[in-house]
C-alpha cells in the first residue's frame, strides 16, 4: 500500500440534513475527514448511519440537503456482502475492482488466502457461509487502492479472529495515510487516530 500524507482532507461534509417519513434523522452535520483518521459513526438503530454513508459515497443523490466534497478515491462496502451468487470469489473480486485497475489471478488468490479463503477461490459464492461472504469483502479491501474506505457494519458475521484481522487491516490502512469512515456496534481496539460522530447529538469528537 502506498504511503499517503496524513492530515490531508479526503472528504468534507457541510450542513447535511436528512428527513425520512416526516422525521428528522440529522441536521447541520459538518465535518472533515483527513488521511490518517478513522471515524466511527454512532447512533441508535434508525438514526441514519447507513443513510449518511450512502450520502458520503454518492449513492444517495436526493432527499437530503447540504454538500459533500470528495478529494480522494473511495471504496464503499455496504452491510450486505453484495456478491453475485453464481460467481466464484475470484470472479466477484475481478468484477468488483475492475474499475480501479487490472488485478491478476495471483493478486486475487493472495488476497483470498490472506483472509482465510485459500481453496475457495473457484467455488460458487452461494455455497459459502455468511462469514465467508464477509471475508471476500475483506479481500476487496486488500486489493483496493482507494484512500478512503466507507464501511457499513464490516464486522457483521465475522468471528473473533476475523474481527482482529479486520481491526489490524483498518489500523494499517490509516497508518499508511488512508482514512476510514465506518458504522459498527463493535467497540474498536485499534492503535490509530479514532474520531466519533454521534448522530444522536450531531457532535464530532
Amino acid at each position: 500500500m502506498p504511503t499517503r500524507d496524513s492530515g490531508v482532507p479526503v472528504l468534507a461534509a457541510r450542513s447535511l440534513c436528512l428527513e425520512r417519513g416526516g422525521r428528522e434523522l440529522f441536521r447541520e452535520l459538518s465535518f472533515t475527514i483527513c488521511a490518517g483518521q478513522l471515524w466511527q459513526i454512532e447512533g441508535a438503530n434508525g438514526a441514519g448511519k447507513t443513510s449518511l454513508l450512502r450520502i458520503l459515497c454518492g449513492l444517495s443523490r436526493y432527499g437530503f440537503t447540504g454538500q459533500v466534497e470528495r478529494f480522494a478515491p473511495l471504496l464503499y462496502l455496504g452491510h450486505q456482502s453484495a456478491l453475485k451468487a453464481l460467481l466464484t470469489p475470484r470472479e466477484n473480486l475481478a468484477f468488483h475492482v475492475s474499475g480501479e485497475g487490472c488485478y491478476g489471478d495471483e493478486q486475487i488468490e493472495s488476497a483470498l488466502a490472506r483472509v482465510g479463503l485459500y481453496g475457495y477461490e473457484d467455488v460458487a459464492s452461494h455455497t459459502l457461509s455468511a462469514g465467508q461472504h464477509r471475508r471476500v469483502n475483506l479481500a476487496r479491501l486488500l486489493l483496493s487502492d482507494a484512500t478512503l474506505w466507507l464501511l457499513d457494519e464490516p464486522f457483521t458475521a465475522i468471528d473473533k479472529a476475523g474481527v482482529d484481522e479486520l481491526q489490524a487491516l483498518l489500523a494499517s490502512h490509516v497508518a499508511g495515510g488512508g482514512a476510514v469512515v465506518m458504522t459498527s456496534h463493535q467497540a474498536l481496539d485499534v492503535s490509530c487516530d479514532v474520531r466519533y460522530l454521534n448522530l444522536g447529538t450531531g457532535l464530532a469528537a
